[in-house]
C-alpha cells in the first residue's frame, strides 16, 4: 500500500509541477510579445485570489451546488454512527452531515480542513447501498478531507483557470509587436489560446483522477473493508447509468468531488472524465483485499 501511495504522490507533485510550467511557459510568451511582464503579475496575482476564495468557501458553495440541507444525529443516526466511527479511528473531528435531494446515487466531502469538513450523501446513494457499502464510501470521502484534496484542487482550478485567462488575453493580442518588432503571433496566439485551456483542463482531470485512486485506497484502509468499497461502487456504476445527473453549470462545479462520475459520456468525452475507470478502481479494491 504504500509503495502506491508514494507513487500517486509523486504523480500528483508532477501533474501540479505541470500547471506551473504551462503557466510559467504561456507568462514568458505573454512577456516576450507585450514587451512587459506586468500582465503576468496581473494574472499571478488574480489566481493567487481565485485559489484563496475557493480554498475557503469550497464547502458552502459545493453544498449550495447540490441544493444540500444539514442533518442532526436524530434525523440520521445511522450516519453520524459510521461517521463519527471512522473520524475517532483517524483520530480527526467529527464533520457536519449533509444531504442532497436528488436520486442519482452520489457523495461528497467538502471543507478547507478537517475541522471545516463536511460530508454529503444525495438521498439516491441512501437508498441503495448497505451500511457497510456506506460505510466505505463515508471512509472514501473523509480521507478526501485528511489528504488535504480540496487544497490541491483548488490550486489545479485556479491554475488552470489562469491558463485560460491568459490564452484569452494572447487570443486578443497576439499580434501585438513590443519595442522591438516582437510579437506573439496572429497564429501562435490562436493556437495557445485554443490548446493551452486544453492541455490545462486534461493535467486537472488527470489530478482528480490520481487523487480519487488515493481516496480509495485511504479509505479502505480506514474502514479496514476495501470490498465494501468496491460493492458501493459496483452498485453506483449500475445505478448511475439508469438516472445520471443533470449536467448542469452548478452541477459540474461539484462532479469532480463526487466520489463516482455523476454523468455519462462516451468514446472522446471519456478523456475529459473526471474520475479513473470503475473497473480498474474496483479491481485495485479487490487486489488489496487479496482477490
Amino acid at each position: 500500500m504504500t509503495h502506491r501511495s508514494y507513487h500517486n504522490g509523486v504523480k500528483t507533485a508532477v501533474l501540479l509541477g505541470g500547471l506551473w510550467a504551462l503557466l510559467a511557459a504561456i507568462g514568458w510568451i505573454v512577456a516576450k510579445g507585450t514587451g512587459s511582464s506586468l500582465w503576468l503579475w496581473f494574472f499571478a496575482g488574480l489566481g493567487l485570489l481565485q485559489t484563496a476564495y475557493a480554498y475557503w468557501n469550497s464547502a458552502s458553495m459545493s453544498l449550495r451546488a447540490m441544493k444540500a440541507y444539514e442533518v442532526s444525529e436524530a434525523q440520521r443516526p445511522d450516519l453520524y454512527r459510521i461517521v463519527r466511527e471512522l473520524s475517532d479511528r483517524a483520530g480527526q473531528p467529527m464533520p457536519s452531515i449533509w444531504i442532497a435531494p436528488t436520486s442519482t446515487p452520489n457523495a461528497f466531502a467538502t471543507g478547507r480542513d478537517p475541522e471545516h469538513a463536511a460530508v454529503c450523501c444525495t438521498e439516491g446513494i441512501l437508498a441503495i447501498l448497505g451500511e457497510r457499502e456506506l460505510r466505505g464510501v463515508l471512509g472514501h470521502e473523509l480521507m478526501h478531507v485528511y489528504n488535504r484534496d480540496i487544497l490541491t484542487s483548488s490550486v489545479a482550478v485556479a491554475l488552470g483557470g489562469l491558463v485560460t485567462s491568459i490564452a484569452q488575453f494572447l487570443m486578443f493580442f497576439g499580434d501585438g509587436r513590443n519595442r522591438e518588432g516582437e510579437g506573439v503571433g496572429l497564429v501562435s496566439g490562436f493556437a495557445l489560446a485554443l490548446l493551452a485551456p486544453l492541455a490545462a483542463t486534461l493535467i486537472q482531470f488527470s489530478l482528480s483522477r490520481t487523487r480519487e485512486f488515493d481516496a480509495d485506497e485511504d479509505g479502505a484502509a480506514l474502514t479496514q473493508d476495501p470490498l465494501a468499497l468496491a460493492s458501493a461502487l459496483r452498485k453506483l456504476e449500475t445505478v448511475t447509468d439508469r438516472a445520471p445527473l443533470d449536467p448542469t453549470p452548478a452541477h459540474q462545479s461539484v462532479a469532480a468531488m463526487m466520489i463516482a462520475n455523476p454523468f455519462r459520456g462516451v468514446g472522446v468525452r471519456q478523456l475529459f472524465a473526471t474520475h479513473p475507470p470503475m473497473d480498474e478502481r474496483i479491481a485495485r479494491l479487490e487486489k488489496m483485499a487479496g482477490y
